[in-house]
């Protein structure tokens, strides 16, 4: 008598954009997945089928199913919720009739309060919060890139323990965490670039190897530190260096910066930040759940916050734009200080 092989791990990616689809294309080699997105973006992933390359010279092809409808997720053991974050509570309102009674819902997205937003409209479901520590962009049709190295990022909880095994197996390192609060907020500190450099137009790479876009970055990241002690919240280590040292080390001479963190620039020519392709392809950003955060949480405790709100507002007048601006860094920091 044959033994009996366990069904495949049914995964749905709800918000399949750069994110949704490269995890989505690595865990479709030892997982049921179905891709759920916009239609014009699962037309070209049924043509063309799902391309992802990097870091490096990694590439990997698949053919994971697509749907338009949340109510594809329908008997989905998790739901993997990758849509933007101004996004999420339509989210939960779009899955809540379809999600099965023992889904566990995943939410991989920036910002501190996506999990939250999830559980209050997804009640008797589990929701657990998640972190993507990686650059994707957009290269080509149903073509995605990774432009860093690292490891997902995901509440410790009982509930999450197959999702990990089957991940790790498709190559996907995930880093189990008793500390998602603080993983978030140090995830908040580093994507306070990711306006720099949707402002900059350059390549991540080229923009952090430049003093002036780093001390812009720098001042945003002094303004959240202050704001998150005034909350009681110490940002996680995610890297080589403590998070509140990491405006200095930001400030230093480019030279010097090079040699000290390496690492920070270990990233390929092709990477951008996220708001750079949302501001190319006329999308809103998510700069309310970034710069916005910071300004709203200093707001909460008598804190100024001027460079996050300086930010906050050239990326809107950048969203409004026909063609977004593109800022040197002298410029970009000078404007810091001026009033409009």
């Amino acid at each position: 008598m044959s033994e009996e092989r366990p069904l495949p791990l049914r995964i749905a990616v709800f918000g399949a954009g750069s994110i949704g689809c490269r995890l989505g294309g690595a865990l479709a080699a030892n997982a049921d997945v179905t891709l759920v997105g916009r239609a014009a973006a699962m037309a070209e992933l049924d043509r063309e089928g799902l391309t992802v390359t990097g870091p490096g010279d990694r590439r990997l092809h698949a053919r994971p199913r697509t749907a338009v409808d949340a109510s594809a997720v329908a008997g989905a053991d998790y739901v993997l919720v990758t849509v933007k974050s101004p996004g999420t509570a339509e989210a939960a309102r779009l899955l809540a009739p379809h999600l099965s009674p023992g889904a566990v819902v995943l939410s991989f997205q920036n910002g501190l309060h996506n999990a939250e937003v999830l559980r209050a409209g997804l009640p008797g479901h589990r929701v657990l919060a998640g972190m993507v520590p990686y650059n994707v962009v957009r290269t080509g049709p149903a073509s995605f890139h990774q432009g860093t190295e690292g490891r997902l990022m995901l509440e410790r909880a009982d509930a999450a323990a197959r999702f990990g095994r089957v991940a790790r197996a498709a190559g996907v390192p995930v880093e189990a965490r008793a500390d998602m609060p603080q993983v978030q907020a140090a995830k908040l500190l580093l994507n306070l670039n990711n306006a720099v450099n949707a402002l900059s137009g350059l390549p991540l790479r080229e923009q952090l190897g430049s003093r002036p876009y780093r001390l812009v970055l720098a001042r945003c990241q002094r303004e959240a530190l202050a704001a998150f002690r005034a909350a009681g919240l110490l940002p996680a280590r995610l890297g080589p260096v403590p998070a509140p040292w990491t405006p200095a080390v930001l400030g230093l001479p480019d030279g010097v910066f090079r040699r000290v963190a390496a690492a920070s620039l270990r990233v390929d020519a092709q990477a951008r930040s996220s708001m750079w392709e949302d501001l190319r392809r006329g999308r809103p950003t998510e700069i309310d759940e970034l710069q916005g955060e910071v300004v709203a949480l200093a707001e909460r405790h008598g804190l100024p916050a001027p460079a996050n709100r300086r930010l906050h507002a050239l990326v809107r007048a950048a969203e409004a734009a026909q063609e977004p601006p593109r800022w040197s860094g002298p410029d970009l920091l000078a404007a810091l200080d001026r009033e409009d």
